[in-house]
């Protein structure tokens, strides 16, 4: 999905660097991304969950609040009040050369700033919070060690992420300050909070306080045992489903183009334009999608020709053998069926009658389940080589291919 760099100016007048992830097709709708406190708008979490929703056509804003990242001014000057108004900021951006943000998201503290934002970007229907502190002033412990410094010389350098960053005592003041869930009661838009209930840096009950506050339609999901910045790539991409998956229910339905109609028997494939190989496949009343994976070209969003050839074999394969056991009432409780597909010299094949240039090969491994005598095991093998499919691909076939009339 196409990733445009944009800057914008903060809520002090400062230049804020961003990424504006657009899908392949038409936004149907805009998302805007809050970070965590010291991190970026290019975490793995962020990159991910903006990914997700373009591939659903929500184009999504991640920026670097002011003082982190590419973005310009002294993070020490900086405080949550500061953070809200550069997402308002962002958002009349949005709204000024895009479309207003539709969907909210932060991710800790950034969940906490987006709550606080939601009754200034009045467009948005939707907020979703991950591992966010229900009041702002939790952050507090961070630095709990240098507070005797701050309160005592104005400012102090602490450790954050194994970095130094300089607070001052007007971030703690402003911390203080805030009343997080008076302002979540009033949110009146449809809220999900994501939390893991092992999460060492904002613990589970800052969600249950959340859910609490909100009024309906609210929900809650569990990201299990991960942690709190989700650097495991598995809990990274199950949230951004999930968010995807959600948000969709709370915006305009996209148009879905009309199926085409298919006679019985018959597959229609045609170009999705949503990349360079990208196929739409309708049969019957199914739709499947083929693609290249990216080393050639393709954006991976679904199987290669060759392994929708592959698929199309072993499926023959394992239904032929659930027929043939099923007659003979044999205990076969299971079919498994790896394929892989290869080309090779003909020269290395002894059993082929082509001697020159390349073949095409393809392996297949059979794994039958259940108490199969050896006997009817070996049957079992020999009747593999007798299903539709595979008896096609050793056939002779006439392809006829004419331009539509």
């Amino acid at each position: 999905m196409p990733s445009e760099r944009i800057e914008f100016e903060g809520g002090d007048g400062q230049s804020l660097a961003a990424r504006l992830d657009r899908p392949a097709r038409e936004a149907r709708a805009v998302a805007l991304f809050a970070h965590c406190f010291t991190c970026t708008k290019d975490i793995f979490a962020a990159k991910r969950i903006a990914a997700a929703l373009a591939e659903r056509d929500i184009a999504v804003l991640r920026f670097d609040f002011t003082g982190l990242g590419s973005s310009e001014g002294e993070f020490a000057n900086t405080n949550f009040s500061s953070n809200v108004d550069d997402l308002v900021a962002a958002a009349d951006y949005l709204r000024a050369t895009l479309a207003a943000p539709k969907i909210l998201i932060g991710h800790s503290l950034g969940g906490a700033a987006v709550l606080a934002a939601a009754e200034r970007i009045a467009e948005a229907t939707a907020v979703a919070t991950i591992g966010a502190p229900a009041d702002p002033a939790h952050v507090r412990h961070l630095f709990a060690d240098a507070a005797g410094a701050i309160a005592s010389e104005g400012e102090a350098e602490v450790q954050l992420a194994g970095r130094t960053f300089r607070i001052k005592n007007q971030f703690l003041e402003d911390i203080e300050g805030q009343r997080l869930e008076a302002r979540i009661k009033t949110l009146g838009k449809a809220l999900m909070v994501m939390h893991s209930p092992l999460d060492q840096t904002v613990g589970i009950d800052n969600a249950a306080r959340i859910f609490q506050a909100a009024k309906h339609p609210k929900s809650f999901v569990s990201l299990d045992d991960a942690d709190h910045l989700l650097t495991r790539r598995v809990d990274a991409e199950y949230a951004a489903e999930v968010i995807a998956a959600w948000a969709s229910r709370f915006l305009p339905q996209a148009e879905q183009e009309k199926a085409p109609e298919t006679e019985d028997g018959e597959v229609l494939v045609r170009e999705s334009g949503e990349g360079r190989f990208t196929q739409q496949i309708h049969a019957g009343p199914h739709r499947l999608t083929a693609d290249e994976p990216p080393a050639v070209g393709g954006d991976n969003r679904g199987p290669t020709p060759y392994g929708l050839l592959l698929a199309g074999l072993g499926a023959c394969t394992s239904m032929t053998l659930r027929l043939y056991a099923q007659r003979k009432r044999w205990p076969l409780e299971r079919v498994t069926v790896r394929l892989k597909h290869d080309k090779i010299h003909a020269e290395d094949c002894s059993s082929c009658e082509t001697r020159e240039g390349r073949i095409d090969t393809i392996a297949r491994e059979v794994t039958m389940e259940g108490p199969l005598d050896p006997d009817q095991r070996r049957r079992l093998l020999e009747i593999a080589d007798k299903c539709p499919v595979h008896r096609t691909l050793h056939s002779e076939v006439v392809i006829e291919t004419k331009e539509a009339g």
